[in-house]
């Protein structure tokens, strides 16, 4: 059954930092504009407090989540157990993004990895933070994580990630802007 929580818990926690990938949805405030859901890994997210989570950006082909949070900050992230018992918790909030570069990007990226091609840092005050069964949730083994993201950021390296990031991040499917100037 479903339930809510005031804050995050030591247990979700602990159960939360188990779990290898997690989704991203955001929308525009315009009704006919594209809703996103993004898949998320790579040792990419953090509790940072009992209401406050962020997760490291990578480069990627699409700026959709930025250009969202940046007009409207609404987030969802969802997570789901694919092992063990079942489990799917949601936590719902206000995002902000700290972009590459910035001086709050340097403050929240000391608690990640220092992964190539990132290029924000996402923080999300927490609304809402609620947990249903995922009796349906199909079991799944983890046998590692693909690398294919991080070996293309260090091949393009800095000069290369700037240039795709001004040619795929400037603007979102629906025209919203992106990543201020990389």
């Amino acid at each position: 059954m479903g339930k809510t929580h005031d804050e995050l818990t030591p247990e979700l926690v602990d159960w939360l930092k188990g779990q290898h990938l997690f989704f991203v949805a955001t929308a525009p405030l315009d009704g006919d504009g594209l809703a996103n859901c993004s898949p998320k890994g790579i040792d990419t997210f953090r509790v940072l407090g009992p209401r406050e989570v962020a997760y490291l950006d990578l480069t990627g082909s699409g700026i959709e989540t930025v250009a969202h949070l940046r007009e409207n900050g609404r987030i969802v992230l969802m997570f789901c157990a694919f092992s063990g018992a079942p489990k799917i918790v949601r936590l719902h909030g206000r995002g902000d993004v700290h972009q590459a570069g910035s001086a709050s990007f340097k403050q929240f990226a000391v608690h990640f990895p220092g992964h190539p091609g990132a290029r924000a840092v996402i923080r999300i005050c927490l609304s809402r933070i609620s947990t249903s069964c995922g009796f349906a949730v199909p079991l799944f083994e983890y046998t590692g994580e693909r690398d294919t993201l991080l070996r293309s950021a260090e091949k393009k390296g800095p000069a290369g990630l700037r240039a795709y990031q001004r040619e795929k991040n400037a603007r979102s499917l629906d025209g919203l802007p992106g990543l201020d100037g990389p």
